[in-house]
């Protein structure tokens, strides 16, 4: 039932894309409520998509409501009112990558070792850690490599830590990640190029299979899970990294690198993606924000 919903969720996401898609080349436009209502609502009368009645109806109205604000990212961002880098147009959904179902607070119900999902049942449940309050809403997550996840929203309340030092200033680099005043230089781990031999060989191997063959599949799985041993390396170090200066440091300095800009360059590209500069900026800023620190952005000029 969580592969037919993962299905399902995505059917709904691109028949909205192709819908949008076919509307803007006639020259119609049409609300998204109406947009609902023709791939969820009237595509389960036909025999086409009869099979989307076997689902909660819950995730494909919020695969729906993905599809809008994807469009609206996307118009955003070519009209400059959105900040970062330009978002591109949305694309379809394939279902080799990873693949998610949200549920809201009619859908799902959590209990002490499970969670119920409307028409799913109650799925076991490993926690993480105990839920800070009632959660407004549940996203199960399948990645490439085939693992589970279950990501609640929860409303927390900001917690206030006294910090030994008043400010730190970060410097990042790609030898040494973050060499910071008062704290040692800390060596990046480089996970990517740790397991660069182990990524080459895999791809080398999935390259040789027939294309449809359960062979190729199996290397698709093994390509996948060298990828997430890399991310979760990568994740594991940058989060007890940035956990350790937020708790220390009533102030924190970060520079502004042109990251976007950097990775054009082919001779370090790969070690600068490799860093995850630009994540470690974003738990930085996120928790200074949940522990009261300030956290200022400064040109990479000064």
């Amino acid at each position: 039932m969580l592969a037919r919903t993962f299905g399902c969720a995505r059917v709904v996401y691109n028949d909205a894309i192709r819908l949008r898609q076919d509307l803007y080349k006639h020259g119609e436009k049409i609300s998204n409520t109406e947009i609902q209502k023709r791939v969820i609502t009237q595509a389960k009368k036909n025999k086409e998509r009869a099979w989307l009645s076997e689902v909660a109806s819950v995730p494909l109205v919020q695969s729906v409501q993905d599809s809008h604000l994807a469009y609206r990212n996307f118009f955003e961002s070519l009209k400059g009112k959105r900040k970062g880098r330009k978002v591109g147009s949305p694309r379809f959904k394939n279902k080799h990558s990873t693949q998610s179902i949200r549920f809201t607070t009619n859908g799902f119900s959590v209990k002490p070792k499970s969670v119920y999902l409307a028409k799913i049942g109650c799925v076991r449940v490993l926690w993480s850690r105990d839920l800070p309050s009632d959660p407004s809403s549940v996203t199960i997550i399948k990645d490439a490599a085939g693992r589970y996840f279950a990501s609640f929203v929860c409303e927390v309340e900001p917690i206030v830590l006294p910090a030994p030092n008043n400010s730190v200033g970060i410097d990042l680099g790609l030898t040494t990640f973050s060499p910071v005043e008062r704290v040692a230089k800390v060596v990046s781990p480089k996970p990517l190029a740790k397991s660069l031999r182990r990524l080459r060989r895999a791809q080398k191997g999935f390259s040789r299979k027939v294309k449809g063959s359960n062979r190729r599949a199996v290397a698709r799985r093994k390509i996948a899970c060298i990828h997430a041993r890399i991310k979760d390396q990568r994740t594991d170090f940058l989060h007890k990294l940035s956990t350790r200066i937020v708790r220390e440091n009533q102030a924190i300095i970060l520079e502004d690198l042109n990251v976007s800009g950097m990775v054009k360059n082919r001779k370090l590209s790969r070690a600068i993606s490799d860093a995850g500069w630009r994540s470690f900026r974003t738990l930085i800023e996120g928790k200074s924000t949940r522990y009261g620190r300030d956290f200022q952005v400064i040109s990479r000029w000064e």
